[in-house]
């Protein structure tokens, strides 16, 4: 019998990280698909912020921010990224780094349009991680830009999504006496099969 037997089981990481978000989805109270988010500016210095993912493709991950963000340059200057996702009530968490590409077709026209107006308009209206000289400006913009754009708005051209394609995915399990378990899905090119390994708590 596979070491691999239950929660961990089946060759596939992608569907086994869609069955642990499904699981989180009906326990977490808020946000079962945050991700914490690290990229690196061009000195090398580390950055992480919280993200909520969108979707989990057949060999992929996709969120969405505005391109003009800080995380949205630093990717864009790397072409690489990593994330955690943790899941406090199941006592999971899963690890995944590789490189990124942007999403700014069809698919990110689709999601934008599901939105809420509120949402929509938002994105519009801000210049995210810019400074911003104070609450009542922002306020002052999305007004702005509701006049502009009405009930329907389409979606910036400076916001769309981004698609992680691991070159690595970790998961991890709590156990009694801090015996976890943790399984790696490791692959030198994203062509290539998946190697896996138990690791050491």
């Amino acid at each position: 019998m596979s070491d691999r037997a239950g929660i961990f089981a089946g060759d596939d990481p992608f569907e086994i990280a869609r069955t642990w978000l499904a699981a989180a989805e009906a326990e977490e109270v808020n946000d079962p698909n945050a991700i914490a988010l690290s990229t690196v500016d061009a000195d090398g210095m580390p950055n992480a912020r919280m993200v909520l993912l969108k979707e989990i493709e057949a060999d992929a991950f996709v969120f969405y921010t505005n391109y003009g963000s800080a995380k949205a340059r630093e990717i864009d200057a790397t072409g690489k990224a990593a994330f955690v996702m943790h899941w406090k009530s199941l006592r999971r968490q899963v690890r995944v780094r590789g490189t990124v590409t942007r999403e700014e077709g069809p698919q990110a026209d689709s999601y934008y349009k599901s939105r809420s107006l509120k949402s929509k308009l938002g994105a519009w209206a801000s210049k995210q991680s810019q400074p911003l000289s104070s609450r009542a400006g922002l306020v002052a913009e999305v007004a702005k830009v509701t006049a502009m754009h009405g009930p329907n708005p389409s979606r910036p051209p400076f916001w769309g999504g981004f698609r992680l394609h691991p070159t690595e995915i970790e998961f991890w399990a709590d156990g009694a006496y801090r015996l976890h378990d943790r399984f790696v899905w490791r692959r030198q090119n994203l062509d290539d099969a998946w190697e896996i390994a138990r690791l050491s708590p």
